[in-house]
């Protein structure tokens, strides 16, 4: 299992750099695993008033399972308008467009600051490229759940690996001292 999980990060990686070079988004576009979207939601714990942002949404999966959670507002930001449409497509066949908002945008400069959760699917070196910015820009207790990817030194205070043992899931809350 180790094997095919560095092959994966491998070929996002090499995706990631031919985007790159091509003026294209900063990470591909890979769906998340069903049982991944269930760890992220269960580590986040997730209850009413929690704003769950997902930055480079995809297809929405995330959010639309976020917002299940009776109480919970979800917030897309996807730089890709197709990813955007289908994201939109997804949560009304869900039945909760009306519970979240979907934004056409980058996420170094879509507004964050009312989250109370960030979800990510991004390269570690996006991540790296984003941890300042969720430091300075979200409140205390704020928390921050990755798939796959870490932040470096900033030790997560939990992580889960799901099931058959390929996926890791990180848990960080924004503290006082980092801000």
């Amino acid at each position: 299992m180790a094997s095919i999980r560095m092959l994966v990060i491998a070929m996002l990686a090499l995706a990631a750099a031919d985007a790159r070079a091509e003026g294209r988004r900063d990470v591909p576009y890979v769906a998340t695993s069903p049982a991944a979207v269930q760890q992220m939601v269960a580590l986040a714990q997730l209850h009413a008033g929690d704003v769950v942002y997902d930055l480079g949404c995809g297809d929405g999966r995330i959010v639309i399972a976020a917002v299940k959670v009776p109480g919970v507002r979800g917030v897309c930001v996807e730089i890709d308008p197709a990813l955007v449409r289908l994201a939109r497509e997804e949560a009304e066949k869900a039945g909760v467009s009306d519970k979240v908002t979907f934004v056409q945008g980058d996420i170094f400069e879509a507004p964050i600051q009312d989250a109370t959760v960030v979800m990510l699917y991004l390269l570690r070196e996006v991540n790296l490229r984003l941890r300042p910015r969720l430091w300075k820009e979200l409140r205390p207790g704020t928390r921050v759940v990755s798939n796959t990817f870490d932040m470096g030194d900033w030790e997560p205070e939990r992580q889960v690996t799901v099931p058959p043992g390929s996926t890791t899931i990180y848990l960080w809350r924004i503290s006082a001292a980092r801000r």
